[in-house]
C-alpha cells in the first residue's frame, strides 16, 4: 500500500510538472527506482504509465491550438515514426550505450528553452527550416528510446523552428508526444519489461496531474515558465549524470 501511495502521489506531481512544460521523469523515473524497479524496467514502465497524463493534457491542449495552424499536423507522422524506431532500438540494444549522452541532451534542451527568444530572433528563417525535420526526428528517436526530457527538447525545437509562443509550443508538444508514445508503449508491453502494478498506480496519479497541468501553464508568466523548465532540466541532467556515474 505504501508503494501504491508513493507512486500515486508521484504520478500527480509528474503529470502537473510535465504538462505545464517541465519534465515528468524528474519525479516519475526516480520514484520507480525508489520502490525497487531496475533501470530498464523503470524506463519502460514510466513510458507506459505516463500515457494517461499525456492523453489528458493533449485533450486540454486543443483549445490553445485552434486559433491558427499548429505544428502538430506538420510533424506528427515524423515524430511517431522516429519514436517507434527509438523504442525498437531500446529493446534490441544495451541501454547503457545511450545513457551516457542522456544528461547532456537534457541539459542542452533546458538551455535552448531558456535562450529560445534570443536564438529565434538571430537565426535565419532558411536555417530554421533546414534544421526542423532532422531536429524533430532526433527528438522523436530520443523519446522512444529513453524519454526523460523529451518534452523539454521538443519545446526547444518547436520554439526554434517557427512557434514563437511558449504555451502553444507546450500544447503542441503535449499532442505530439502522446501520439508518439502509443506505438512504443505497445513495443514495451510486448517486450515483457513493463511492471504493470507500478504502471497502473503511477498512471492513475498522472491522469489527475495531466488535467491540472495545462491550467498551471496558462496562469504562469512566460518568463517564469521558461526558467522553471530550465531549472527542471538542469536538475534532471544532474540526477541522470550522477546516477549513471
Amino acid at each position: 500500500m505504501l508503494t501504491v501511495a508513493v507512486l500515486l502521489v508521484a504520478g500527480v506531481v509528474a503529470g502537473i510538472i510535465g504538462t505545464a512544460g517541465g519534465i515528468t521523469s524528474l519525479v516519475a523515473y526516480p520514484a520507480l527506482l525508489a520502490v525497487g524497479l531496475p533501470p530498464l524496467a523503470a524506463n519502460v514502465t514510466n513510458s507506459v504509465a505516463l500515457l494517461g497524463s499525456g492523453a489528458s493534457s493533449a485533450l486540454r491542449a486543443r483549445s490553445q491550438l485552434r486559433d491558427r495552424p499548429s505544428p502538430v499536423g506538420r510533424w506528427l507522422a515524423l515524430t511517431v515514426g522516429a519514436s517507434l524506431c527509438g523504442a525498437v532500438l531500446l529493446v534490441v540494444t544495451p541501454a547503457h550505450l545511450f545513457d551516457r549522452v542522456v544528461p547532456f541532451l537534457v541539459l542542452v534542451g533546458g538551455v535552448l528553452v531558456l535562450l529560445g527568444p534570443l536564438l529565434d530572433r538571430r537565426r535565419p528563417e532558411a536555417a530554421r527550416a533546414g534544421a526542423a525535420a532532422p531536429s524533430i526526428a532526433a527528438v522523436g528517436l530520443y523519446n522512444g528510446y529513453f524519454g526523460a526530457g523529451a518534452g523539454v527538447l521538443m519545446i526547444a525545437v518547436l520554439l526554434l523552428t517557427g512557434e514563437s509562443d511558449l504555451p502553444r509550443a507546450n500544447a503542441a508538444k503535449n499532442v505530439l508526444l502522446v501520439c508518439a508514445d502509443l506505438l512504443p508503449a505497445v513495443v514495451f508491453a510486448v517486450s515483457g519489461h513493463v511492471v504493470w502494478s507500478a504502471a497502473l498506480a503511477l498512471g492513475a496519479g498522472a491522469v489527475a496531474g495531466g488535467l491540472i497541468g495545462p491550467t498551471v501553464a496558462q496562469r504562469l508568466p512566460h518568463a517564469v515558465l521558461r526558467i522553471a523548465i530550465a531549472v527542471c532540466s538542469v536538475a534532471l541532467a544532474a540526477y541522470l549524470f550522477v546516477s549513471g556515474a
